[in-house]
């Protein structure tokens, strides 16, 4: 037995990681963040190494061991719709319960939030921003956008001299978690190494697929006491098809807004019929609902739309 373990009081029982993870309410977090959302499991893996990680760090500390406050700073890279948001939600509530942060708010920014149009006005901002930030969590979404090099004039600059400056003096009582598409994260930590150096941990969130795009859908409606007719469930899939094709597209994001479109012409269709309408079509969403959106109006659509409308008769 070595020397450290000698002297280690003998009266301290074992560790419990469960009950220590249940105590501090981590693992209900982490609970709820695999029934919030789908799929992106290695998101949740890394959280997951973060919070223990973390929880280590502070038993050790409780235990008179040399600590070092960890760097926390993160870097989430992805397609737009994909968590990141609400992934960094959970991260506040992690350092918060875990004491690593006094307050775990989330404070989530853009480029505008920052940086100002005129000489004297980007220090100001930058340092109010930061002001609400300390003692959580500062996200800033598409980051790459405080850097143009291209434009002399840009602020940006100042803002980033700022920022890494209080990433480093307190980072002890603030993270930041810098967020947008991977390629152009990778750019923007080239062009500046300062802050490649301050982040620890590098999070990839990737994109859904088709079905976790339905489960996601239907998760949504779910919560707002709607669900899909049978009809509408084979119209949803051949739209998450059709529209992971298109430009734009946003993940989940798409999903959301596809759906509350689909409520509007629910809405539209039952207030415009004759009869009376029994309360549970209030929750239900038809295929019409779903195959009258634009994914479905080119040409080649337009065939496709008439097929699964006949099928969707034959069946019904």
């Amino acid at each position: 037995m070595s020397a450290v373990m000698e002297e280690f009081p003998k009266t301290i029982d074992d560790i419990d990681f469960r009950e220590e993870f249940a105590k501090v309410g981590i693992g209900e977090i982490l609970d709820e963040l695999d029934r919030d959302l789908v799929g992106l499991k290695p998101v949740k893996t890394r959280i997951r190494e973060i919070s223990s990680l973390l929880l280590v760090e502070q038993i050790r500390q409780r235990l008179g061991f040399t600590t070092e406050a960890p760097t926390l700073h993160m870097s989430f890279t992805g397609n737009p719709g994909t968590g990141k948001t609400t992934v960094a939600l959970r991260m506040a509530k992690i350092l918060r319960q875990l004491g690593f942060v006094r307050q775990g708010q989330l404070i989530s920014v853009t480029r505008d939030d920052l940086v100002g149009q005129y000489i004297g006005h980007t220090a100001p901002k930058t340092k109010e921003i930061l002001k609400k930030a300390i003692g959580g969590v500062l996200f800033i979404d598409e980051a790459y956008y405080l850097y143009r090099p291209d434009n002399e004039r840009d602020y940006g600059q100042e803002a980033i001299e700022i920022l890494l400056q209080v990433m480093e003096n307190q980072r002890e009582d603030l993270v930041v978690i810098l967020a947008g598409y991977a390629d152009r994260m990778d750019k923007f930590f080239t062009l500046n190494p300062g802050f490649r150096s301050r982040i620890a941990h590098h999070i990839d969130f990737p994109d859904y697929n088709d079905s976790e795009l339905f489960s996601i859908g239907e998760t949504m409606l779910e919560r707002q006491n709607y669900r899909l007719s049978p009809s509408a469930r084979e119209a949803m899939t051949g739209y998450i098809v059709r529209r992971r094709e298109q430009p734009h597209f946003s993940n989940a994001r798409s999903i959301r807004n596809a759906l509350d479109r689909a409520r509007l012409r629910q809405a539209n269709r039952l207030v415009a019929q004759q009869n009376p309408v029994r309360p549970e079509m209030l929750m239900i969403i038809e295929a019409e609902d779903i195959l009258a959106s634009r994914v479905f109006q080119d040409r080649g659509g337009m065939d496709s739309l008439d097929n699964l409308a006949s099928d969707f008769e034959g069946k019904s």
